[in-house]
């Protein structure tokens, strides 16, 4: 089962890459207000969320302790995440607040998973 885990664990890191990395690359495009939401940032969020749902349940599964209090902010973050990029996705030019706000949140949610103990 650890193997199991691992390889989700991996997953959702590569989740996180795309929704980070779309940010990324779209970072000069957002000071020019040009900045739109790329199909792999809505891939690597929905991945987080299955990799996420499943570590839950796998760790569950295992009886490992979990701090459900991080899992619940750390979801409630993706959601927003989700929607906004849901939301925001057929648009050519979106907002550079809520682009922003993706990277912010995104980039939040990788601390609090890293730092949070």
């Amino acid at each position: 089962m650890d193997v199991l885990i691992h390889v989700f664990v991996g997953l959702h890191i590569v989740g996180i890459a795309a929704l980070l990395g779309g940010f990324l690359t779209q970072m000069k495009a957002m000071r020019s207000g040009e900045a739109r939401m790329v199909p792999g940032m809505l891939h690597g969020a929905l991945t987080m969320l299955v990799t996420g749902v499943a570590l839950v349940g796998l760790n569950q599964a295992e009886d490992n302790s979990l701090n459900t209090l991080k899992i619940g902010v750390k979801l409630a973050l993706l959601i927003v995440i989700l929607g906004l990029v849901y939301v925001k996705r057929d648009e050519e030019k979106v907002e550079p607040e809520v682009f922003g706000a993706v990277g912010a949140l995104t980039t939040a949610n990788i601390f609090i998973a890293v730092l949070w103990t």
